[in-house]
């Protein structure tokens, strides 16, 4: 019985291993690319972005509750 998990082991880990950099290289690539565009545009006009779409997606105020 030893034996059979042993070998299960090694294969899973023979995959792992095996599989794992290759798995890992689109989502790499991916964040390398968002990277480079997120490099070119320049800080004052995504911080410009970010607080547009704060205020135009803002939290409702709490209206007080009346009882």
């Amino acid at each position: 019985m030893l034996r059979i998990i042993i070998w299960a082991l090694l294969a899973l880990y023979l995959l792992v291993v095996g599989l794992w950099p290759a798995a890992l290289t689109p989502i790499s690539l991916a964040f390398a690319g968002a990277g480079a565009v997120l490099a070119v545009i320049p800080g004052p006009v995504l911080l410009a972005v970010a607080v547009t779409a704060w205020l135009k997606h803002r939290p409702a105020p709490a209206k007080p509750v009346t009882a």
